[in-house]
């Protein structure tokens, strides 16, 4: 994959610094243990504010991750457009069909490492059903997904047990989501 700041030398060991000391002040604390497979889907659950982005990737500095996001493509555009692929970012253009799970899938198959970060709600509002394309990447490119979190109300985030999918999408989505049942989001309404 390309180069971004979570392997760019020096930012790398600044960052590093920087989000130990800022997590550290702002009293958030890591639980769990990420996936020990090289490859993996990690979903972020819940997806409610803002302030979920720099805190996901302080985490991620900490665990010395080599992270890769997806998100929205309006994101990607104007000066910001540059600083955010350099982020880890990944565009996705949410209004039409890109082949996004079988480019995904593609990638795994052709990495020996990649963690790649996806919010299965697909937004930051409330919403009834969960996407199902992380199901789908993870599944045709035989690859876990770690649980991934910001539980807001304990200012804990982490990791929970790693999910292996079977095949059986809606029975493994609903048992993935029971995981997430306790954890409070930084807006509970949504």
């Amino acid at each position: 994959m390309r180069r971004t700041f979570f392997n760019t030398p020096v930012i790398r060991h600044f960052c590093l610094a920087l989000s130990w000391i800022g997590l550290k002040c702002a009293g958030w604390k890591l639980e769990g243990r990420p996936p020990k497979e090289l490859k993996y889907v990690l979903i972020a659950v819940p997806h409610t504010s803002n302030w979920d982005f720099p805190l996901t990737l302080a985490l991620a500095f900490l665990l010395r991750f080599d992270i890769y996001w997806m998100g929205k493509d309006s994101l990607f555009k104007g000066p910001l457009g540059p600083v955010m692929s350099w982020l880890g970012g990944l565009p996705i253009d949410r209004s039409k069909a890109n082949n996004v799970v079988k480019s995904t899938i593609d990638a795994f198959n052709n990495h020996d490492r990649l963690i790649v970060l996806i919010p299965p709600e697909g937004t930051r509002s409330k919403v009834a059903e969960w996407k199902k394309g992380f199901y789908h990447i993870a599944h045709g490119a035989g690859v876990p997904i770690g649980r991934g979190f910001l539980d807001y109300g304990r200012k804990v985030g982490g990791f929970g047990p790693t999910f292996y999918p079977t095949g059986d999408v809606d029975k493994d989505i609903a048992d993935i989501k029971k995981f997430y049942q306790d954890i409070t989001g930084k807006y509970t309404d949504q």
